[in-house]
């Protein structure tokens, strides 16, 4: 037998009267059908109270529903690590979201690494270098004011040589965190600008105002709760990135294994959240896909939208 415990968020409730029923890490409550197996052992075992020598070492219905509890994510076999050990994070930008984030990142077992954006452009053009593809690197950048034309452009190119790509930026009193690129053809940051554009009949005026044609800046900037906040969402989205690939390591192929999730996934998710009352809204985006070139002459078609500027699959 292994020494399985129940899987961080899960837990056994046990009714006055009736068998135990296991609670999931979502809030449901899901029926155990023990098959004869002695339902207070497996409680014992479960919650590390009994060894895994205990019980008729003969009878192997205990073990086939300890089994049974670990194909479904709900014990592991071992104490389980950090969700982002052996994560190498490179971050960048401006310190009031960048300091959260990586402490954030540091308690979920990663390892942070400052970076410049030149040091951004030289790991898009070559690579992750041996250790850094043993560890899986990522790249997060954060920005405390609209993203510059361009700025992201050699960062996009990212995911082509294995090294996630995560940003967010604030435009006003919204706070944008992109979707999380893992591999070629997921969303860019030029996708979600081209999406965004698309969704509003301001695309004009949306353009201008990141191209820089705008009045000063006058915030709000994030205070310590919205700063804290963002730094969660990112850090949540690096968490759903290493397991998807532990997922893939393990079954060989991604996005496999038992992954009871609900909600857009982080690599289709556009978030915004206003500063003003920490209020998150999702919305759906997908990559955009290569076109021709237009026709000499030829005019664009009209844009529709929402008015909102925001994104839309």
């Amino acid at each position: 037998m292994t020494r399985s415990r129940l899987a961080p968020g899960a837990g056994i409730v046990t009714v006055p009267g009736a068998g135990p029923v296991l609670r999931s890490p979502e809030g449901e409550f899901l029926r155990i059908d023990t098959g004869g197996a002695d339902g207070d052992v497996l409680v014992r075992r479960l919650t590390g109270e009994a060894e895994a020598t205990s019980g008729n070492q003969r009878d192997d219905r205990l073990p086939r529903l300890i089994e049974a509890f670990e194909a479904n994510g709900y014990a592991v076999a071992s104490s389980p690590r950090p969700p982002l050990s052996g994560r190498v994070v490179h971050v960048l930008g401006d310190p009031v979201l960048t300091e959260p984030l990586t402490r954030c990142v540091r308690g979920e077992g990663g390892e942070v690494r400052p970076i410049t954006r030149d040091g951004v452009t030289e790991l898009a053009l070559a690579g992750p270098d041996g250790e850094h593809a043993e560890r899986r690197a990522a790249v997060v950048w954060c920005l405390d004011s609209p993203a510059a034309k361009g700025v992201w452009d050699a960062a996009d190119r990212l995911p082509d040589h294995r090294v996630a790509w995560l940003r967010c930026h604030r435009e006003g009193a919204h706070v944008w965190t992109e979707p999380l690129a893992a591999a070629p053809g997921d969303v860019s940051s030029r996708h979600v600008r081209l999406r965004r554009l698309a969704a509003t009949p301001a695309h004009r005026e949306l353009a201008a105002y990141w191209a820089g044609h705008r009045t000063p800046d006058t915030g709000p900037h994030p205070t310590a709760a919205s700063a804290a906040l963002i730094a969660a969402l990112l850090t949540a989205d690096l968490i759903a990135w290493a397991h998807a690939e532990a997922n893939a390591d393990a079954e060989g192929r991604e996005g496999s294994g038992p992954a009871h999730r609900v909600g857009l996934p982080a690599r289709r998710r556009l978030r915004r959240i206003d500063l003003r009352d920490l209020t998150v809204t999702e919305h759906p985006v997908l990559p955009v896909p290569d076109v021709a070139p237009l026709p000499a002459g030829g005019r664009p078609s009209p844009r529709a939208g929402n008015g909102t500027g925001e994104a839309r699959s």
